[in-house]
């Protein structure tokens, strides 16, 4: 079973930037493919970019595509979310997934999760 453990969140400026990550452990053989959720107060969570861990390849929500980029470093076992140009509405508790299926896609029945980190973004 792979283990997934976030970091990075915190609080922050409208504007500002911030870079999450996420180390998988344990049966990462199983790990095809990670990706970033959020869900802010109240509301249901959301999809925002997945990574296909053997070429990188990436899918992204089209409303946060440009600001958000997601990357992996193989070597450290470790998926990052750069953020740029923060706002309000992007306060969320942040969650890295996993899934052995090699498809990133918001679709897709990830079966391993992180217990999220907070990100608060201020006005």
């Amino acid at each position: 079973q792979v283990q997934l453990v976030e970091s990075g969140g915190g609080l922050v400026h409208a504007g500002d930037s911030l870079r999450l990550s996420c180390v998988a452990s344990g049966r990462t053989f199983t790990k095809y493919a990670m990706a970033w959720f959020r869900q802010p107060p109240g509301k249901e969570r959301e999809f925002i970019a997945g990574i296909r861990w053997s070429d990188g390849n990436t899918y992204y929500t089209d409303s946060l595509k440009g600001r958000f980029t997601i990357s992996r470093d193989s070597a450290k076992n470790t998926m990052y979310l750069q953020m740029n140009s923060l706002k309000p509405e992007d306060t969320a508790l942040y969650y890295c997934a996993a899934t052995s299926t090699g498809r990133p896609r918001p679709d897709t029945p990830f079966g391993s999760w992180g217990r999220g980190t907070q990100v608060t973004v201020s006005s």
